[in-house]
């Protein structure tokens, strides 16, 4: 088996981003334009902003025709997916089509690429930004074991990953469940279309800010820190004895709520409930609710998003009886105790992948 570099296989290019000033290469446009947040599983098909032909012309992006291995360079970096569309790109994502597929496989080259991540990661750290450039990744030594045996590799990695898909869409489907459950009993909480009593935040819970944690304090295992993602890091001190609901306050996960388990602490950039009213409210239903209400349509205008407790403490918030959100509550836990199986069956699945991907690429 030889290596070969990544650029004498493929023709390897960037994208690029249309002006936004000009509305001529955005208005009415037709033509995909691919970023990030659009690379979600192992095939691309759609897009969520077009541009025009005048805007493709105009600019570094490139028409990427279906089969592409999309590729991302920037801020998120080592995320992989093949276009089912023909579609362009920004310039966060490298477009990969191969020149000669009797040389290789475009799922091998792609889960190639995928084993990559944690390596390309550490390339990316040693710049500001985050970012590999496109020399780099021409230049990346790729195995090229046989094409018969390029694919024996992939039947492998696809019956595994296909396992892992269908444990995240059981998943998956168990949220949609939860969620089914809320609106069947207490319907749509901001239009109240249940007519149930109401209560103002204020006279539901306290609002708390979290700490700053300094480097010196964050470690890999102790008392988790919260923020707005979950858990960041850990710690060796306690903020919050028992269980509370984290809400983010600054940057994208402003808004987005987390039930966590105590003791705790919880960054500075979230907020916590440091008190509620338990006479009135199940702590995780009142975490559900604030689920669905969608907190983050409350995020301040501007490039740094966040988030107050001012319009949260002001909110109307339904107030179904105690025996109702109980009722609900012992549902999810019902639930969630099924997820827990088919999370660890995903965890085992993962890992077995994981060891195979080094297996076959190292």
């Amino acid at each position: 088996m030889e290596n070969r570099t990544l650029e004498s296989l493929c023709n390897v290019v960037s994208g690029g981003t249309p002006s936004r000033s000009k509305p001529e290469f955005w208005n009415d446009g037709n033509i995909p334009w691919i970023k990030i947040g659009n690379i979600k599983s192992k095939y691309v098909s759609e897009a969520d902003e077009y541009i025009t032909q005048a805007g493709l012309d105009g600019s570094s992006a490139k028409m990427l025709s279906k089969g592409t291995i999309l590729y991302t360079i920037f801020a998120t970096l080592g995320e992989a997916g093949i276009l089912t569309i023909d579609a362009c790109t920004n310039q966060a994502i490298a477009g990969i089509t191969i020149k000669d597929k009797r040389v290789i496989d475009t799922n091998y080259l792609y889960y190639y690429l995928k084993s990559k991540k944690e390596y390309v990661n550490s390339l990316g750290r040693g710049v500001a930004q985050n970012n590999i450039n496109m020399s780099m990744l021409r230049k990346f030594e790729v195995p090229v074991p046989a094409i018969d045996d390029q694919k024996q590799i992939v039947d492998v990695l696809e019956k595994a990953n296909s396992i892992i898909e269908c444990r995240k869409t059981e998943l998956q489907r168990l949220d949609d469940l939860i969620k089914a459950r809320f609106v069947e009993m207490f319907g749509d909480p901001i239009l109240n279309n249940k007519r149930l009593p109401t209560m103002l935040g204020e006279g539901i819970f306290k609002l708390s800010n979290g700490k700053f944690v300094p480097e010196s304090k964050r470690f890999e295992t102790g008392i988790p820190v919260y923020g707005g993602n979950g858990i960041s890091w850990y710690t060796d001190e306690v903020l919050v004895e028992g269980d509370t609901l984290v809400v983010g306050r600054v940057g994208f996960q402003s808004g987005n709520v987390h039930y966590a388990e105590g003791p705790l602490w919880v960054s500075d950039n979230a907020m916590y409930i440091s008190n509620y009213n338990k006479q009135d409210y199940d702590l995780l239903f009142l975490c559900h609710l604030m689920e669905h209400i969608d907190f983050t349509r409350h995020q301040d205008a501007g490039d740094l998003k966040k988030i107050t407790q001012k319009p949260l403490m002001a909110m109307e918030y339904i107030h179904p009886s105690l025996s109702q959100q109980q009722e609900y509550t012992a549902f999810v836990k019902q639930v969630n105790k099924y997820k827990s199986v088919v999370q660890k069956s995903l965890d085992e699945t993962q890992t077995l992948f994981d060891a195979l991907m080094q297996q076959y690429f190292g």
